[in-house]
């Protein structure tokens, strides 16, 4: 009998990405990404005559690439105890300040239709539609039914391997990569900035910019400007 893990193996090895995405992950920007997952029902070996294919639309909503470092992500909340303990030896191997990007991001499930259509003729027409309508960001993933959300995380990926160097070298170029006297990335400056900013504007609550500032090791050093902008919002 196979296991879980060969199945999840199974399904990652058997999807194919008809269709990329003609625009890369926005460096400095979220990106929406339209995609088609188009499945064989799990139930179509039984069936006799019936020709049939799922089609899952939605959205993948890529969030704007973060610059990060190990100690960064070593004291973000959510993690295990072993991923933090990763998150240190990395520190230990390359520098507490060696840079990395992190992506975030989240599903938006929109509807699903069962066509009775071969799958065959079913991603030929998406296509087509696709080109006329000039989606530029939209995609085709022919998955597994079963485990369609294990083909949409193997896009994310090759997705997300495609964009990067892309991504890399739009952050060096605005001098985002540079890191200051105290370790910080020009970058996470920048977002800090944003985030005051919201604050002010009543876009944000005040734990969300003291949780970024921890996370950077920084808010003793923003401690007093942080408490005057709490006073000035009453």
């Amino acid at each position: 009998m196979s296991t879980y893990n060969d199945r999840i193996g199974y399904a990652a090895d058997n999807t194919k990405i008809i269709r990329f995405p003609k625009q890369k992950l926005s460096t400095f920007g979220q990106t929406n990404i339209k995609y088609y997952m188009v499945t064989e029902p799990i139930y179509s070996e039984f069936a006799v005559t019936n020709t049939e294919t799922i089609v899952r639309q939605g959205y993948v909503i890529a969030e704007k690439p973060r610059i990060i470092t190990p100690y960064y992500m070593s004291r973000l909340e959510g993690f295990s105890p072993e991923a933090k303990n990763y998150f240190s030896k990395i520190g230990q191997l390359y520098g507490a300040d060696s840079l990395g990007i992190y992506y975030s991001y989240r599903n938006q499930s929109e509807n699903l239709s069962i066509l009775s259509e071969c799958l065959h003729n079913v991603v030929d027409r998406l296509n087509e539609e696709i080109e006329s309508r000039e989606e530029n960001l939209s995609a085709i993933i022919v998955g597994q039914d079963d485990l369609w959300d294990v083909s949409l995380l193997k896009f994310i990926y090759e997705l997300t391997q495609s964009s990067l160097y892309n991504n890399l070298n739009q952050l060096e170029a605005m001098g985002l990569l540079n890191i200051d006297s105290s370790g910080i990335p020009n970058d996470a400056r920048l977002i800090v900035e944003e985030l005051f900013d919201k604050l002010a504007l009543g876009e944000i609550t005040p734990g969300t910019l003291k949780k970024e500032l921890q996370h950077w090791g920084l808010f003793e050093m923003y401690q007093d400007r942080f408490f005057a902008a709490l006073q000035s919002g009453k």
